[in-house]
């Protein structure tokens, strides 16, 4: 059970649309391209080879790594485990305020591949959102910073988007430390099958 990653419902649609947009659009053509440019001869001198030889290896290793993502992936809806509704959770919409300035921001709790690079978005994992979990309203959430302790009261809660929340922006899923573990190769036959078959899978999940 440790190995499972929860998503938000939405978050975890759009990686799947990622890869289905890799798997079923990006990488044949690239394939295609590649078969055409190998044709031509000489691959050594061909630089249309050697493009699409190199963008198959980009496309393959993201392709690798979101599969490893959705294979433990696991959606968690909070909202629906939950007696009372105005408690933090996982995927919650969360309206705080600074007591030291009143400052206003608008969070929402979810996976940290989620929340990369994304305004108002933050990990489980974070220090916000562990300080946050569990409050009510008026509740204060206390967060331990380098600089120190900083208190948050807790204004509003929503397990649905909201007009005060703002707009959602929109996902940049990083998954940077499988990136960092993962070589950039082209996938073999083998790979292509397990992936194929994890993809089939992954509609029905």
């Amino acid at each position: 059970m440790s190995d499972i990653e929860y998503f938000t419902r939405d978050g975890l649609t759009l990686i799947k649309q990622e890869f289905n947009m890799l798997w079923n659009d990006i990488r044949p053509e690239v394939v295609k391209k590649l078969a055409w440019a190998a044709s031509l001869g000489d691959r050594s001198e061909n630089a249309d080879y050697q493009y699409n030889k190199q963008l198959l290896r980009q496309v393959d290793k993201r392709i690798y790594i979101i599969s490893k993502v959705i294979a433990k992936a696991e959606v968690l809806d909070a909202s629906k485990k939950i007696k009372d509704l105005n408690v933090v959770a996982f995927g919650a919409y969360v309206e705080i305020e600074r007591e030291s300035d009143g400052v206003l921001r608008h969070v929402r709790i979810v996976n940290s591949n989620e929340a990369y690079d994304r305004d108002g978005f933050i990990s489980y994992h974070s220090p916000m959102a562990k300080a946050l979990m569990n409050k009510t309203i008026d509740d204060d959430a206390i967060v331990k910073t380098d600089k120190g302790a900083v208190t948050w009261f807790v204004n509003k809660i929503s397990h649905k988007h909201e007009d005060w929340f703002g707009e959602i922006p929109e996902p940049k899923f990083h998954f940077s430390n499988e990136e960092k573990r993962v070589e950039i190769k082209i996938l073999t036959e083998e790979e292509i099958k397990r992936i194929n078959e994890e993809y089939l899978k992954t509609l029905v999940k």
